[in-house]
């Protein structure tokens, strides 16, 4: 019966729930917003219009929102929270003590002011700003970092930063973030920990016309990152062209017999060259090593069948030195025999007793008595 006499007097019951915001309109023209309750609106020809909006979403999306802080200020300043960036700032918009939301510069956002409280924060990045740290885990818990620019620099290392491509700073290791508005924000890390470096198969010829390879190793690290990085394009590929170059000048310059007898000289000549190089853009090089010299298969089976002669002719001569020394050692047997008979007739009783041990039977000549009577003598013309 209400609805058929609504109908008759040209009216329209709402019912506006607890949760719900209703933007009305009569005729086209805004009159205002309904709270929670029930209403019976005029409605004649059906000329009344209503938006529902629920606070679960507490984002105002209406086409009507600056008609309401235009024409009904006091409405809009009683249900509805405006939050405006200007340029060089950003806002980040919390909602009952949690992130809603971060605004970034010259932007705008409305919200129901029941669906808060509502709190805002300011912040100037008209400047590389670094986001300070307590902020930057809370943007990072609400996924809420689409406007920063997270930069992680493990222990060892450090990280320089740059904006629109000037250098700003030089960050410790450590998590930062730095507001990326209106700029490019971009790092490069350098490992300050030492660092080894490999030179392989280098070609290069020699002064006599050899074609050789050298394998070359180099140790280093980075005591200027800022240097390091803004002085060349890449440092470690910077100390491996000084290290070619430098080995290439100076075993160019040698003999292949030079840089094979002073190998540990080469190294130190063109050690210095490359340090000092590498001094200048922030690298400190520590040691350097020629690991390898590789010869071409001809030249190896030249070289090998040189120190095959060199080493048949040393042996040669300790061969000849042994046995002038066993021709003197048996000429002075000899001689001491010659003037002691005593001694001849011993080392036959020993050759005798060597052959003795070595055969089944011995016949001696002339008897033992002979023999015995032998030395008798021997011992009287001593005397």
């Amino acid at each position: 019966m209400k609805v058929l006499l609504e109908k008759i007097l040209g009216r329209r019951r709402v019912l506006v729930k607890e949760n719900e915001r209703v933007v009305q309109l009569y005729k086209g023209e805004l009159k205002g917003i309904l709270l929670p309750g029930e209403y019976s609106l005029p409605n004649r020809r059906n000329r009344l219009s209503l938006e529902m909006h629920n606070l679960s979403r507490p984002e105002l999306t209406s086409a009507y929102d600056k008609v309401l802080f235009d024409k009904l200020p006091k409405v809009a300043a009683e249900h509805l929270t405006e939050v405006e960036t200007r340029a060089g700032e950003v806002a980040v918009v919390e909602r009952d003590g949690r992130i809603h939301s971060v605004l970034a510069p010259d932007s705008r956002i409305v919200v129901w002011s029941d669906a808060g409280p509502w709190s805002v924060t300011r912040i100037d990045v008209s400047e590389v700003t670094e986001v300070d740290p307590a902020l930057m885990r809370r943007l990072g818990q609400a996924k809420a970092v689409s406007l920063i620019n997270v930069i992680p620099v493990a222990d060892g290392q450090a990280g320089i930063l740059f904006a629109d491509g000037v250098l700003i700073k030089t960050l410790q290791p450590g998590v930062h973030a730095f507001w990326a508005v209106g700029r490019t924000i971009q790092q490069k890390l350098v490992d300050l920990k030492r660092q080894s470096l490999e030179v392989s198969g280098q070609e290069l010829l020699t002064r006599d016309r050899v074609t050789i390879r050298v394998n070359l190793a180099a140790e280093y690290r980075v005591t200027d990152p800022v240097k390091a990085v803004t002085s060349v394009k890449d440092f470690a590929d910077s100390l491996y062209r000084a290290l070619q170059l430098a080995f290439r000048k100076t075993l160019g310059a040698m003999t292949l017999d030079q840089i094979l007898e002073n190998k540990g000289l080469v190294d130190n000549e063109a050690a210095d060259k490359v340090r000092a190089e590498m001094a200048e853009i922030g690298v400190e090089v520590s040691e350097i090593t020629l690991k390898d010299v590789i010869l071409p298969g001809e030249m190896r089976d030249i070289l090998n069948t040189v120190v095959a002669a060199q080493k048949e002719a040393e042996a040669n001569v300790i061969r000849r030195r042994e046995e002038t020394n066993a021709t003197r050692s048996l000429l002075n047997t000899a001689k001491v025999m010659a003037e002691n008979p005593v001694m001849l007739r011993l080392k036959e009783l020993e050759a005798l007793e060597n052959i003795a041990g070595k055969v089944e039977r011995l016949t001696v000549m002339n008897g033992t008595d002979g023999l015995m009577n032998d030395l008798v003598r021997l011992r009287a013309d001593a005397k």
